[in-house]
């Protein structure tokens, strides 16, 4: 950190009532560059923290659309003066940015096992949407795309305030309704592999619950007869 992250010198807006402070996490090896946005609400009593792609200098527009909310927020309740509250600033900051640089390194890693596993040109998504449900929230908007398989690896993290240190982190595995968290310090080929076991059990199941309905429903077309009682 450098004094030119003091929060209020980095204010983006009004500190009556709001403020926002810009982070910049800059020469991550799949990211680029993402900027960390603490935003607090006196009206509303938040204090929210979101990530966005590229650099942004301190006092830039960014729409709302541009921003990933990550539920790892400031906690500076507990200090006592101004200089104790920038102190725990510092570190919290700082905390948030080590994860995210931890985060996108071992992304980085799993870029070339996610290509000979799929077979596959590995793309770099920046949505701030993947349209894919996960368990877990996402820690920035960058996440490895096999297009042909629909598959999506992406950096997650737990819910918990930054006073509490760098937060629990973990690499997802996603297609459109499977799922499944791994480490951040997990092998990428094995868990690609056991993903891979995990998408056949799921498909399979699926397939054997479409049976079972298609099953269900000749049967129910078939008890509109005349000896049909129906409801009602």
């Amino acid at each position: 950190m450098t004094d030119a992250d003091d929060l209020l010198q980095r204010a983006l807006t009004d500190a009556e009532a709001s403020a926002a402070v810009a982070l910049k996490v800059s020469e991550l090896p799949l990211a680029e560059a993402l900027t960390v946005i603490f935003h607090g609400r006196r009206d509303l009593g938040t204090l929210q923290t979101y990530v966005t792609n590229g650099g942004r200098p301190a006092g830039s527009a960014v729409g709302a659309s541009e921003l990933l909310r990550v539920p790892c927020d400031l906690d500076l309740a507990d200090a006592a003066s101004r200089d104790e509250a920038e102190e725990l600033y510092a570190a919290q900051a700082r905390a948030l940015r080590d994860a995210i640089v931890a985060a996108d390194n071992v992304l980085a890693v799993w870029a070339g096992p996610l290509a000979c596993a799929t077979g596959d040109d590995v793309a770099v998504d920046r949505s701030i949407e993947l349209h894919v449900k996960l368990p877990a929230h996402r820690l920035m908007p960058v996440a490895l795309s096999a297009p042909e398989r629909r598959l999506f690896v992406a950096a997650v993290c737990g819910a918990r305030t930054l006073a509490q240190g760098r937060p629990p982190l973990g690499i997802v595995c996603a297609q459109q309704d499977l799922a499944h968290v791994y480490q951040l310090s997990d092998d990428p080929e094995s868990c690609l592999e056991d993903f891979e076991e995990r998408a056949a059990v799921h498909a399979r199941r699926t397939a054997q619950w479409l049976d079972h309905q298609d099953a269900s429903v000749m049967r129910f077309l078939e008890l509109n007869g005349d000896d049909f009682h129906r409801a009602g």
